[in-house]
């Protein structure tokens, strides 16, 4: 009698129910996926859209379907903490996606693109021997040890 009234064991994903994605929903996941590189997933199986804004018109679920799919063929690396998934793109997932999406082999994900830095490198290399850092090494600041 108490297996008729004992509750199923939760889960995040429906068990036997199978999810149908639109090519339109899976070739936005995958564009933004290559875009980024990488792509964060809260284990909600019920969220009615995903937390990032590009993707926010897509149930949550959809996602996460998706992601799993490319992670069981090696395409994604997936991380699991607190209850966010994390996928980052392999290699061989790359070339997937390049041929998926009809990309040119010179457009990469912006996770390995090299970011150019706003100021020169050396701009602060003028301003070490004068000795009026903020810190507490060379210089120690005006006026430090004379007396008046």
């Amino acid at each position: 009698v108490s297996a008729l009234f004992s509750a199923p064991a939760p889960s995040s994903f429906p068990s036997g129910a199978m999810v149908l994605i639109s090519k339109k929903e899976r070739r936005q996941i995958l564009e933004h996926l290559f875009q980024e590189g990488v792509i964060c997933v809260k284990k909600d199986a019920r969220a009615c859209r995903h937390n990032e804004a590009q993707l926010e018109a897509i149930p949550n679920l959809h996602v996460m379907m998706v992601l799993r799919s490319l992670c069981s063929q090696a395409f994604v690396t997936e991380k699991f903490n607190w209850q966010w998934y994390y996928y980052m793109l392999t290699n061989e997932g790359i070339d997937y996606l390049r041929g998926v999406l009809n990309l040119p082999p010179q457009v990469m994900p912006s996770t390995l693109t090299k970011q150019r830095p706003t100021r020169p490198a050396l701009a602060g290399a003028d301003q070490a021997d004068r000795g009026e850092g903020k810190g507490w090494g060379k210089g120690k600041g005006k006026g430090y040890g004379k007396e008046d």
